[in-house]
Parts: structure tokens; C-alpha cells; sequence
């Protein structure tokens, strides 16, 4: 009798203790599916993960200005006076074909790597030639230097109003010679 208990225990034991792997194929097949599960939910966590983390990198990137005066977009007021001037000069001297800068290009070094924001004109039908004219402005400065072999010609005094006119602001070409 005592060894019928025994067996009848340890087999109560046996079936106590959870088997190491499932028995039956429904187990297994029931198992997988919940690893699955787990492993679905991990990856759509990553993707999650990874879309957040680019939407915050596309909003980091994004800047606004709470300024409320206009700031020119962090350019210093050298760039911000010869972008002015270039564009006025371009569309007065060389857009229009005046007849006074036909022999002249335009070569424009707004961002040149020196921090000197400049445009030359240079001969027409030499692009890489010497520069004719010079028109600069350096630093944190406004004003405008204007130099070179053009400035010791007839056309010295013109070049020198269009670009005092336009540097207040003013983009009008005014009269031709």
C-alpha cells in the first residue's frame, strides 16, 4: 500500500511540473503564433520608432524666427547690400542689353568662400579674364567699394550713381548713356 501511495505522488508531482516543451501539435502550432505575435508587435514598435524618430529630425531642422523685425535670413548686411545691388546691376546692365556693358559679363561671388560678397564685370568674350569692375562690400558693413580699370572711364560716373541709387534701395535703371 505504502508503494501505491508513492507512485500516486510522484506521479501527482510529475504532473504538476510544466513540461519543458508542449506535448501535442496544437501546443507547438498555438506557441509559435504567440511568438509570432510577440515578434510582429516588436517589429511594428521599431517601425514606429523609426518614423518618430524622422518626424523629429524633420521638425529639428525646421527653423522659425520669432523676431519680429525682418532679419534677412542671418545674411550679414554686406550679402544683404550686394544682393541688392547685383540683382539692380544685372537687370539694368546686362539683362536689358544696354548698349554701354554690351563687351561686359557679369560674374557674380555673392558667396565667395572669403566672406566678401562681390560681383565683376569681366570681358564678354573672355569669362575668366581680368576684372573690369569690382563692387564689393565687406564685413558687417553696408557700403559698397567700388574699383577697377572701368572705374578711370567715361563710364566711371554712371556706374557710380547706378550703384549709389541702388544701394538705398532704389532699383531703377535711370537713364542710359
Amino acid at each position: 500500500m505504502a508503494a501505491l501511495m508513492a507512485a500516486r505522488s510522484s506521479k501527482a508531482r510529475l504532473a504538476s511540473q510544466p513540461e519543458p516543451y508542449p506535448s501535442s501539435d496544437t501546443d507547438q502550432i498555438s506557441s509559435r503564433l504567440g511568438e509570432a505575435e510577440t515578434m510582429n508587435a516588436a517589429k511594428m514598435a521599431v517601425r514606429f520608432g523609426f518614423v518618430a524618430l524622422a518626424g523629429l529630425t524633420l521638425v529639428a531642422c525646421q527653423s522659425k524666427s520669432y523676431n519680429s523685425a525682418p532679419s534677412g535670413g542671418g545674411k550679414s548686411a554686406s550679402l544683404r547690400a550686394m544682393e541688392q545691388v547685383a540683382i539692380a546691376a544685372h537687370k539694368c546692365w546686362i539683362a536689358s542689353k544696354d548698349p554701354a556693358f554690351k563687351s561686359y559679363q557679369m560674374a557674380n561671388e555673392l558667396n565667395n568662400f572669403g566672406g566678401t560678397p562681390r560681383f565683376l564685370l569681366v570681358p564678354a568674350k573672355h569669362y575668366g579674364g581680368k576684372p573690369l569692375l569690382v563692387v564689393q562690400a565687406r564685413g558687417a558693413s553696408s557700403r559698397v567699394e567700388v574699383f577697377g580699370p572701368l572705374m578711370s572711364d567715361p563710364l566711371s560716373g554712371r556706374i557710380g550713381a547706378d550703384i549709389a541709387r541702388w544701394q538705398t534701395g532704389n532699383s531703377d535703371c535711370g537713364a542710359k548713356a
